[in-house]
């Protein structure tokens, strides 16, 4: 953004400095040159004067005279010619032959065409200005002057009027690219610390704020929402903290007593009950790890991951015995599938957690009747947990919102829920290095993929 801003202001301002070097620069040429012709013509008006005399008295030796001094004082050739077209009179060292155009102007003037104003030309494209003029005596031409002056000078000073022009427009171009670079600074300053803000907030920075003093009114009136939005994410994310802690803490307390009472009903309980205790108890403690997590990530945003080695199949397993009796009680069948191990190193109450989230979807949705099939599987470098379902599943244009919090179809508008499952289950795995991957085949239902990392390399 800063390299357009800056394009923007520096191109259009340095074509209009170039222009108006060039201009003035083109200005200052044609005033030295029409000051330089100016004075030719002086020098011509008179040397026509003295010519007219000389050329009615038929003698030569005074104006030759003239012509010669004017030749040494100011290197100005003057040369008189008679109506002939032959040299009538020349300084000393004045060329005997004239070049053809200039013999063609003479031819000109003696037919009584004055000449013409010299056309503007470069500075370097000439070495000397020539000017001609007839004689005119009552009416009729009796000669013509030729003045023929060396441009050096005037060329001298059109180039020191150039120099000095590019060097107030290079001085005139740095000062604006330094303005406009400043101007961009200013311009860009808030942008930059709102950018580094929105970074600080999203590494968990939840008390940035921006500087609301500088920059144009226009950023000011963003920073200023800017940060009253910050302000009012704050509040909703520390409610929100609070309110899970609280709710983990306080579920503490009827856990561990539930827990006990287990206990306590397990010692007047005969052998039979042993494995159903045992599988109460796991699910206590598989509970407390939720907890646990659940406080970790609302007390620093993120969870106190274990990773270790898990199986994949024995874990999806549990899993499935733990929903069994919840999914038949609606006439659904929920089944696992695959029995080669499949390991990865991971999280193991993350991965329950999100796994519970996605059954119970599935469970929720799915008609009586019919199945829902769990399976892990090793692919192209990543393991997968994956639960099918038969229910309404979702059209392939509502697959990606899926995930999204409290999102849920219009077909399923009239059952109960939140649209919270797969969201959950997307946070937790995102805390672990994982992801959901939503599919809808098909032949309907929905397939929803954990994506964990493989632990066969490790």
């Amino acid at each position: 953004m800063r390299r357009r801003l800056i394009v923007v202001f520096l191109v259009p301002l340095v074509a209009i400095l170039v222009s108006l070097g060039g201009a003035a620069a083109w200005s200052a040429t044609r005033s030295v040159q029409q000051a330089f012709y100016t004075q030719q013509l002086g020098d011509l008006g008179y040397f026509v004067t003295s010519a007219r005399q000389a050329l009615r008295s038929g003698s030569a030796t005074v104006i030759d005279a003239e012509v010669q001094r004017f030749r040494e004082v100011y290197d100005i050739d003057v040369v008189v010619f008679d109506p002939s077209g032959t040299v009538w009179a020349a300084g000393e060292g004045s060329a005997a032959e004239l070049p053809d155009d200039q013999a063609a102007r003479v031819g000109l003037a003696l037919s009584g065409r004055r000449s013409e104003p010299p056309a503007p030309v470069l500075p370097w494209s000439a070495t000397r200005s020539t000017v001609i003029e007839p004689v005119f005596d009552d009416g009729d031409v009796i000669g013509a002057v030729m003045v023929s002056a060396d441009v050096g000078a005037p060329r001298t000073e059109i180039i020191q009027q150039i120099v000095v022009l590019s060097a107030v427009a290079l001085f005139s171009i740095g000062v604006a690219v330094l303005l406009v670079f400043r101007l961009a600074r200013w311009v860009l300053a808030p942008v930059r610390r709102l950018d580094e803000a929105m970074v600080a907030i999203e590494r968990g920075e939840m008390d940035t704020r921006v500087a609301e003093d500088t920059g144009p009114p226009e950023l000011r009136r963003m920073t200023r929402v800017f940060n009253g939005m910050a302000d009012e994410i704050e509040r909703v994310m520390t409610r929100q903290q609070e309110f899970a802690v609280n709710a983990s803490h306080e579920l503490r307390n009827p856990l561990n007593a539930l827990l006990l009472r287990v206990e306590h009903l397990a010692t007047g309980l005969g052998r039979d009950w042993q494995d159903d205790i045992e599988e109460t108890r796991e699910e206590g403690r598989r509970m407390t790890r939720i907890l646990e997590t659940l406080l970790g990530l609302a007390r620093g945003g993120r969870a106190d991951t274990t990773v270790s080695t898990v199986d994949l199949i024995a874990l999806a397993g549990r899993r499935v015995e733990a929903w069994r009796d919840v999914a038949a009680q609606k006439g659904i069948t929920i089944a696992m599938r695959g029995s080669a191990a499949v390991v990865s190193v991971t999280d193991r109450t993350i991965v329950e957690s999100a796994l519970d989230a996605v059954i119970d979807n599935a469970v929720k949705y799915s008609p009586s009747g019919s199945m829902i099939e769990v399976e892990a599987i090793r692919e192209r470098g990543v393991c997968l947990l994956t639960v099918r379902d038969d229910g309404p599943g979702l059209a392939h244009d509502e697959v990606d919102a899926a995930t999204g919090r409290f999102w849920r179809s219009d077909d399923v508008s009239d059952k109960p829920g939140t649209g919270l499952g797969l969201a959950i289950a997307t946070d937790l795995l995102e805390v672990i290095g994982g992801g959901v991957s939503v599919e809808s085949p098909e032949s309907g239902g929905l397939l929803v993929s954990l994506i964990l990392p493989d632990g066969a390399a490790v």
